[in-house]
């Protein structure tokens, strides 16, 4: 049987139990964050485009900031079975993909993600327990929900576990 494949779109997050698996796709400068619960077997995934929704003029849409997405993405696997304290956390992206000469801070999001998603992964009291982030180059990460393995795709780096 061919288990389920959820897609997880740009500012968006997904949350499935074993067996499916999620899938986010073209993570550049944006952060895959995996949550998962090993014992029930559910896990979530979120692609975050921005670290802070306090700094964006709209925040209409609260999967697309790390700060507001991860609350939400905790309360539905909650909801669907996990056990918060069993959660364990894996990111990667935040690349930077574009080099420019004189970057200002403002221009390294994909590093300010990663951080602000470290940041606020601690704030959750969430246990971060691997992470691929950086480089310049992009990634497409999947979450398999039957054992946690986080994988990750990119297109000269080949594949990884984490």
């Amino acid at each position: 049987m061919m288990a389920d494949l959820i897609k997880v779109g740009m500012a968006d997050y997904k949350v499935g139990r074993n067996p499916a698996s999620l899938i986010s796709y073209g993570l550049g400068s944006c952060v895959g964050i995996a949550l998962y619960d090993p014992v029930a077997k559910v896990g979530g995934l979120a692609h975050i485009m921005l670290p802070d929704s306090t700094q964006a003029r709209s925040s209409e849409n609260p999967a697309k900031f790390a700060d507001t997405c991860l609350p939400l993405m905790v309360a539905e696997l909650v909801k669907n079975g996990a056990t918060r304290s069993r959660l364990v956390a894996k990111i990667a992206g935040g690349a930077q993909m574009f080099v420019f000469a004189n970057a200002t801070d403002i221009m390294r999001v994909g590093e300010r993600n990663s951080q602000t998603v470290r940041m606020v992964l601690k704030k959750l009291e969430l246990r971060l327990v691997a992470e691929d982030c950086g480089g310049n180059y992009g990634r497409t990460v999947e979450l398999k929900l039957e054992n946690g393995i986080f994988r990750i795709k990119t297109i000269d780096k080949g594949e990884k576990e984490l």
